[in-house]
């Protein structure tokens, strides 16, 4: 998959969330009210992979790297925090996954009004719950 396509669909993903924005600091960095949540990295000093860099729950870095150390990693820098790296250059990309990392991060650092709004189901959704008269 070409970086910037790759790129397109996580940022689509990444800036759905509410208050999410996108900042620019040499790569890519999605945030909410300052706080980064992900971060997408090509060739980060010469690594060569296509990645995201998503912030994770306590204990998430170790079961998925374990689980499938072919597709996630140990980021640089980050790492020690808990963050996980997943591969996107390693077919097939998962996308479900990737937004469920990236929902997992967003939620780590993002205000309650926000989750809030995330967590509040959509309109089509409501109305697909109803009964039928």
């Amino acid at each position: 998959m070409p970086e910037h396509e790759a790129l397109e669909l996580l940022r689509a993903r990444c800036l759905a969330l509410p208050e999410a924005a996108e900042k620019r600091d040499g790569r890519p960095v999605f945030q909410v009210r300052g706080k980064s949540f992900c971060m997408f990295m090509d060739d980060h000093h010469g690594d060569g992979r296509v990645a995201i860099w998503c912030k994770a729950p306590p204990g998430a870095q170790g079961v998925l790297v374990d689980s499938a150390p072919g597709r996630f990693f140990v980021p640089p820098y980050v790492g020690p925090s808990g963050w996980v790296g997943l591969r996107l250059d390693v077919a097939p990309v998962d996308w479900d996954e990737v937004e469920e990392l990236v929902q997992e991060g967003y939620r780590m650092v993002a205000p309650k009004r926000a989750l809030a709004l995330l967590d509040r189901p959509s309109p089509a959704a409501s109305s697909a719950q109803r009964p039928a008269h």
